[in-house]
């Protein structure tokens, strides 16, 4: 399988800051979305140590290990390079009173050919377009999931509740935090959205799946899901990672065919 990527970070029109952090590792297709938080500029610390560092230690990792590793190493992998990235965090929270209380979402995807190891904490999102159904595949730790889980209240009335950022876990903000890590099997053609809540509370999902679907090139689709949510208020910074499967298999030139290759 291959795969294309796309990313792009915008601070939206209402904050003056960035605390949204985005990278992508295209040799070892590992893509991390971070939304800090705390005040001053400890939020854009708390994702941009995030980010730097899951890419750094997971991304070596994986370059050693190949693609080919299991999905329970890649998964103890991801653990483990997070619970270092939440440590360093914290010490970081704690030993500056600057810092104090930052912390910060977090999504990261590793794609291996047919399948991806999808880590997150937080309501940092993946959504999934495969043959036009669009789907949220992570599902958020947020005070707002807990009470929709317990029927407490309707997602309708989830979308305009006033308690829309209470995070139930966040990376950096206690000495441990708990990955949630699911495994799910990619098929050629599957477009994968990775966003900050400056995404998904600006634009709907239907409009998400429309602008998605375009026959457009990826980079332009990213483009027009930041300008969406701009168009919308822009209350929030708005990052936006986008991976696209494509089939590994190609047809051969007559030239390779003569040559074997």
């Amino acid at each position: 399988m291959n795969y294309e990527f796309c990313l792009r970070t915008d601070p939206g029109l209402a904050r003056e800051n960035n605390e949204d952090s985005v990278t992508i590792d295209e040799p070892t297709r590992l893509g991390i979305l971070a939304d800090g938080m705390g005040g001053y500029n400890a939020g854009e610390i708390a994702s941009g140590m995030a980010t730097a560092f899951i890419k750094s230690e997971l991304g070596r990792w994986l370059s050693q290990a190949g693609r080919h590793a299991n999905a329970k190493e890649v998964r103890r992998a991801m653990e483990i390079c997070v619970d270092n990235a939440n440590r360093s965090i914290f010490n970081a929270a704690n030993s500056n009173p600057q810092y104090s209380g930052m912390g910060t979402t977090l999504v990261l995807g590793v794609f291996q050919d047919t399948r991806l190891m999808l880590g997150h904490i937080g309501d940092s999102r993946c959504y999934r377009l495969r043959d036009g159904e669009f789907v949220q595949i992570t599902k958020d730790h947020s005070l707002l999931q807990e009470q929709m889980d317990a029927g407490l209240i309707t997602p309708e009335q989830a979308a305009t509740s006033t308690n829309k950022n209470l995070v139930t876990r966040a990376l950096g903000v206690e000495d441990a935090v708990l990955l949630e890590v699911n495994e799910h099997r990619v098929e050629p053609g599957d477009v994968y959205l990775m966003c900050s809540d400056g995404l998904s509370d600006m634009v709907d999902n239907d409009n998400i799946a429309q602008l998605l679907a375009t026959d457009v090139p990826l980079e332009q689709k990213v483009v027009q899901l930041i300008d969406a949510a701009n168009a919308n208020g822009g209350r929030d910074n708005i990052s936006v990672l986008l991976a696209q499967a494509q089939s590994g298999v190609k047809k051969r030139g007559l030239i390779s065919r003569l040559l074997g290759k």
